[in-house]
């Protein structure tokens, strides 16, 4: 996932605005207690954010593939 489709995913899943939101203010306990701007900042990479993104927020598993990548198989 590159960052470009990170932002895409952000915004698809919490609209722009609150996406911006939580990229900025939720703290990811799995990352270290970062948030989503300074993991990426730091060079954890934008993929992993994006799923310590989901597992904070309670996304729901389907649509944790994210932008620009196909769903994950159904099991």
């Amino acid at each position: 996932m590159r960052l470009s489709e990170f932002r895409t995913a952000i915004a698809e899943e919490f609209g722009d605005a609150y996406g911006q939101v939580v990229t900025r203010d939720l703290v990811l306990v799995d990352l270290g207690d970062q948030t989503a701007e300074h993991a990426l900042r730091s060079g954890i990479p934008p993929r992993e954010v994006w799923l310590a993104v989901c597992r904070a927020a309670d996304v729901p598993p389907q649509r944790r593939h994210g932008a620009g990548l196909p769903a994950q198989p159904r099991s």
